[in-house]
């Protein structure tokens, strides 16, 4: 039986999952520079439309233009990075339980359930952060009640611009009622992200359908949403640290420049500098997510008396080992 197969506080699952990064970086790393490669060729896309649309001085009619072209960067971005989590869910398995692990082996067991795997996302997605996204569209619709159609990229039109007071009361109410509902429908998506965060492991380790993997889910993270929480709080520290660290020459661009969008070779830029966080930083969260869904079998199942019955042969493999390269 693997040493690895017993409970873990949460310090433990940290360390492993440092030990695991450290001594599989190339895998890991190589893994994640194919999804965040993918996240930046939608950002490039999006960049080159924007150059298209005439940025930074978009015409008011074309407006609707960026707004949908936006929604379908940030969803795109979304299920390439719930992509990626399903794989390395994949790989972290293999090596927690001693199978071998490549990158071709991980990101082709991605696609043979790719259909799968984006519903798993759609739902989760959808059933968390829906009441948030429906207030930021209330948010902007308030927003442009009084602004200029072209404040997106001309702030300075509003500084000139005079409005209805009327309006200006009737926003300002709207503004009252809205940004506390804003902060309600955050803390409510954290909460159902934190009941479903370990549905991509059991769809993916144990073949679970969707809805299947959520029950899973919610019956496997019972009990443990803070530990997962403070996974998901160091690893988002970790990942604004180094943001912050190679945005900075963006940051005194922003500062000396204020109301100014960023030229468009400096927003590309700052997505090759977001590349590399997303290659280096994505891989910490999904590896202990997997030892999570783990420690939580172990602890609920006794999965680790269940492997070394397997090991022994006593009862029938439910996991599949890693496929061969051919």
């Amino acid at each position: 039986m693997n040493a690895q197969l017993r409970p873990m506080a949460l310090g433990e699952i940290l360390d492993r999952t440092a030990e695991l990064y450290r001594t599989h970086f190339l895998l890991f790393s190589g893994i994640s520079a194919i999804f965040a490669g993918a996240i930046l060729l939608v950002e490039i896309l999006h960049l080159g439309l924007l150059a298209l649309l005439g940025y930074p001085h978009i015409p008011a009619h074309l407006q609707w233009a960026y707004a949908v072209s936006l929604v379908a960067q940030v969803l795109a971005v979304l299920m390439v990075a719930g992509l990626s989590v399903a794989a390395f869910n994949r790989v972290v398995a293999w090596i927690y339980l001693g199978e071998k692990a490549t990158i071709t082996a991980a990101v082709s067991s991605i696609f043979l359930r790719v259909r799968q795997y984006l519903w798993l996302m759609t739902i989760i997605g959808f059933r968390a952060w829906a009441p948030l996204a429906g207030l930021y569209v209330a948010l902007f619709a308030i927003l442009f009640t009084v602004l200029p159609k072209d404040f997106l990229f001309n702030p300075q039109a509003a500084q000139h611009t005079s409005a209805d007071p009327s309006s200006l009361l009737a926003a300002g109410v709207g503004m009252l009622i809205v940004l506390p509902l804003l902060l309600a429908a955050l803390v409510y998506g954290v909460l159902m992200s934190l009941r479903y965060s370990l549905a991509m492991a059991a769809c993916v380790v144990e073949k679970l359908p969707a809805r299947e993997a959520i029950r899973r889910s919610i019956a496997l993270a019972k009990g443990t949403w803070g530990r997962i929480f403070m996974l998901g709080l160091l690893v988002t520290a970790i990942e604004y640290i180094l943001s912050l660290i190679l945005g900075f020459p963006f940051l005194l661009y922003v500062f000396k420049h204020l109301g100014k969008p960023l030229p468009l070779w400096m927003l590309s830029v700052e997505q090759l500098a977001g590349f590399l966080v997303t290659t280096l930083i994505g891989p910490i969260y999904s590896t202990g997510l997997t030892l999570f869904y783990y420690d939580q079998r172990i602890r609920k199942e006794g999965f680790d008396i269940e492997w070394m019955m397997q090991a022994a042969g006593l009862s029938p493999q439910t996991e599949l080992p890693a496929p061969q390269n051919p």
